[in-house]
């Protein structure tokens, strides 16, 4: 099972990557998919900021955790995308919802879950083993 789970972060590793380049090289057309529109220059470069900051953190943990065996970098990728769901969950409740609104909660719910599987089935360091 930890294999099959390592391989699938990996891959989603990957997969994050991908999104935090295609933001940096293309941020109007990625910005779009995800529904936010750049208003000029400083919207551009809130795109590549953030969305590739965040994506790209994102994917190196997972990357990083995944090949190092190092379940608590998963952590950092899991806090990430649990607070994207929760501010999504909350604008769900007070801003309603259009066609197409769950389809990232779907994308970031599952990480969650894969990320958390992850951090109990591949090795974790211990705070006690690292001060000593």
């Amino acid at each position: 099972m930890r294999i099959v789970v390592t391989a699938l972060i990996f891959l989603a590793g990957m997969f994050n990557l991908f999104l935090g380049i295609s933001f940096l090289v293309n941020p109007a057309d990625m910005g779009q998919q995800f529904g936010v529109s750049p208003g000029g220059p400083l919207g551009l470069a809130v795109l590549r900021a953030d969305f590739v900051a965040f994506f790209l953190v994102v994917g190196f943990c997972m990357l990083r955790g995944a090949w190092r065996r190092n379940g608590d970098l998963l952590l950092v990728p899991t806090a990430l995308f649990a607070v994207a769901f929760t501010g999504r969950a909350i604008s769900a409740v007070v801003s309603g919802t259009q066609p197409g609104f769950f389809e990232p909660m779907v994308a970031e719910a599952a990480q969650v879950i894969l990320l958390l599987v992850g951090w109990r089935v591949i090795p974790h360091h211990k705070i006690a083993e690292l001060t000593s």
